[in-house]
């Protein structure tokens, strides 16, 4: 086997699996999971919203690295 040989082989196999992904990805079949993730940005995520600070002072509402001085707030 000669190397035009073996480069035709193996330009042969990576158009079939290129055509085997695009079929897999455009079946009916994946649609819904498609659906919902392309919906994922926009979900509500209300409960996972990032917490203030536990040492942070509650009865003035201030993050704690400006307790600290800390002036990139």
């Amino acid at each position: 086997m000669d190397t035009g040989t073996f480069r035709g082989l193996i330009t042969l196999i990576l158009i079939v699996a290129f055509i085997g992904i695009c079929l897999w990805a455009y079946s009916k079949r994946r649609k819904p999971d498609f659906d919902e993730a392309a919906n994922l940005p926009f979900a509500d995520d209300d409960d996972k919203q990032p917490t203030r600070d536990k040492h942070a002072s509650s009865e003035h509402e201030v993050d704690s690295r400006h307790d600290r001085g800390d002036k990139n707030t």
